[in-house]
């Protein structure tokens, strides 16, 4: 009855197709039906979500490279695995395990961001298969500024909620680290042990134990979602 967004038009779609397996495309003229395929023969091969990854060709603009770049690099550090291409929009994927994360998924454009990750954590099989995406018709509606800073905190965000140690430990050494150096700083200047480095190490404990905590909560997730 309104517009949702691209996101919501996707789960709305996962939710009423009755089919064992759903192919995404978007409807601008960059994916090739002829490469759909490729994608469900991967699927055959063992697969549970099948991704065309866009050549250099392929993308944008040279901002778009690069952000994509940055944006493949931070999530395969998060994930522990190649991350070829996070926002492609083009992929196959068996629907019954895209379901396991609807709930997960945002309104907005950045679903492929959200389901890659979920994939991944879930311990799900994840193939890519490069192709080459003709130019689009019309505009795009993503800002290359505003949806960059979105994408980042959106990957932050799904970090937490998946790996969220790969997040909480680098923060918890710093302020550790940090109040290591501030101690010897002080202790070599003036003979004593500040209430500042006392500060930094609390911090530094209090931020890894929340860490901690988080990923135990994300273990005991995904195993009520495995015995669903």
């Amino acid at each position: 009855p309104y517009s949702k967004g691209n996101g919501a038009s996707i789960k709305t779609g996962a939710r009423y197709c009755d089919t064992d397996v759903i192919v995404f495309m978007d409807s601008d003229g960059q994916h090739r039906p002829e490469d759909i395929p490729m994608l469900l023969a991967e699927l055959d091969n063992g697969y549970d979500m099948v991704v065309g990854s866009r050549d250099a060709l392929s993308q944008a603009s040279h901002a778009r490279l690069i952000g994509n770049t940055i944006y493949n690099q931070l999530a395969s550090w998060v994930v522990g695995h190649k991350v070829m291409d996070l926002t492609s929009g083009f992929r196959a994927v068996r629907r019954h395990k895209f379901l396991e994360f609807l709930n997960l998924l945002p309104n907005g454009f950045s679903y492929p961001t959200t389901i890659t990750m979920a994939f991944f954590k879930a311990g799900y099989s994840v193939a890519y298969r490069q192709v080459t995406m003709p130019e689009r018709v019309g505009e795009s509606h993503l800002s290359v500024i505003k949806d960059g800073i979105r994408f980042f905190l959106i990957i932050f965000k799904i970090a937490t909620l998946h790996s969220p140690l790969k997040i909480f430990l680098p923060i918890s050494l710093v302020y550790f680290f940090l109040g290591t150096g501030y101690y010897l700083f002080t202790y070599l200047t003036y003979g004593r042990f500040t209430n500042m480095s006392a500060l930094m190490f609390s911090m530094s404990s209090i931020v890894f134990l929340i860490g901690l905590l988080s990923e135990q909560m994300t273990a005991l997730f995904y195993q009520r979602n495995n015995l669903k």
